[in-house]
C-alpha cells in the first residue's frame, strides 16, 4: 500500500467521523428534553368511619351511655348545620367533586371544596398516583389529603377549606340559598374552576342549589390511638320524602396507616359484639344530595 492510498483512507475515515459527530449533534438538538420528574405523592391522614344502627341511640336519639363508654366519648354534644351545593343533575358529584357549607355554633362558616378519588381493593398508592396525575400532589398545600376508611369502602379525598364570617347569624343558622351560592362561587378554587374547562366550576356552582340543610349533633372523645374520636347523629328526611331517619357515624382520626387499620378492626369488633354495627357504608354526602 502506498502513501497516497493510506492518506486517502485516513481522509475518508476523518470525514466519516466528522459526519457522525455532526449528525449526533443534530439529533441532540432535535430530540425533546427529558420530561421533568413528577412531584411526589401527597401524604394523607386517615379517618375511620363506621356506621352504627339506631340500637346505639337512646329514646332522645343520643348515643347511649354504653356506646360513649365503649368508645371513649366524654364530651357534651355540639351542634352543626350543613348543606351541599350541586345542580339538579349533580354535575359536580359526577366529576367526584362536592361543595359544602357548614356552620358550627359560635364559629365562622366553613366552605369545603372536596375532590374524591376511589381506592380500589385497598390500593391507596394507586389512588395517590391517579390524584398526582390530576395535579393533586405533595406540592399543593391548599388541599389536605385524607383517606376515609369505612366499613368496606375507602376513598381518597383532597379538601380545600375556606371560611366566611358568621356575623349576623346566630347559633348554626344558615344563609339563604342564593347568598350561600354567591359566597361559594366567589371562593371557587382554581382546580375546581378549571376542572373540565376554564370557569367550569364556578359556572356549575352558579347553576347549583342547596341540598339540605341538615343539623346534626356531635359528641367527642379519644379512643385507643386516636385523640379525635366522635359520634355524629344526623337526622335526615326519609327515602319517601317524609319522616326522619337517623344516621349514626362513629369516627376516628389519625395520621398513621397502621393505627387506622387497628382502629378500623377494633371498632368493628366492639360494635359487632355489642349489636350496634351497621354492616355497610352510609355516605352522608350522597344521602343528602339524593334526598334534598
Amino acid at each position: 500500500m502506498d502513501i497516497t492510498t493510506r492518506s486517502a483512507r485516513r481522509l475518508r475515515t476523518s470525514s466519516a467521523i466528522a459526519l457522525t459527530a455532526s449528525l449526533t449533534a443534530a439529533v441532540t438538538v432535535l430530540a425533546p428534553a427529558p420530561a421533568a420528574l413528577a412531584k411526589s405523592n401527597a401524604v394523607p391522614t386517615y379517618e375511620v368511619k363506621i356506621n352504627l344502627t339506631t340500637a346505639a341511640l337512646d329514646s332522645s336519639h343520643n348515643p347511649t351511655s354504653a356506646v360513649k363508654s365503649a368508645f371513649g366519648i366524654t364530651g357534651s354534644a355540639k351542634v352543626r348545620s350543613y348543606e351541599y351545593f350541586d345542580t339538579d343533575g349533580l354535575d359536580l358529584d359526577a366529576e367526584g367533586w362536592s361543595v359544602r357549607l357548614r356552620h358550627k355554633s359560635g364559629s365562622s362558616f366553613e366552605e369545603t371544596y372536596k375532590k374524591r378519588f376511589p381506592v380500589v381493593n385497598g390500593n391507596i398508592d394507586a389512588a395517590l398516583n391517579t390524584a398526582n396525575a390530576a395535579g393533586f400532589d405533595s406540592s399543593d398545600t391548599n388541599y389536605d389529603a385524607e383517606v376515609d376508611w369505612g366499613y368496606a369502602k375507602q376513598t381518597l379525598s383532597f379538601s380545600n377549606e375556606k371560611s366566611h364570617s358568621a356575623s349576623g347569624y346566630s347559633g348554626t343558622s344558615m344563609p339563604s340559598s342564593s347568598t350561600a351560592r354567591t359566597w361559594l362561587v366567589n371562593d371557587t378554587p382554581g382546580k375546581l374552576d378549571d376542572w373540565l374547562s376554564s370557569g367550569w366550576g364556578s359556572d356549575v356552582l352558579t347553576a347549583s342549589r342547596a341540598h339540605g340543610p341538615v343539623t346534626s349533633q356531635v359528641w367527642s372523645g379519644a379512643w385507643e390511638s386516636s385523640d379525635d374520636a366522635s359520634v355524629e347523629v344526623v337526622p335526615v328526611v326519609g327515602a319517601s320524602g317524609t319522616g326522619t331517619e337517623y344516621v349514626v357515624e362513629l369516627s376516628f382520626k389519625t395520621d398513621d396507616y397502621a393505627d387506622a387499620a387497628q382502629l378500623h378492626s377494633d371498632a368493628i369488633a366492639v360494635a359487632e359484639a355489642r349489636g350496634w354495627l351497621y354492616r355497610g357504608d352510609v355516605l352522608k354526602t350522597q344521602l343528602i344530595l339524593g334526598r334534598y
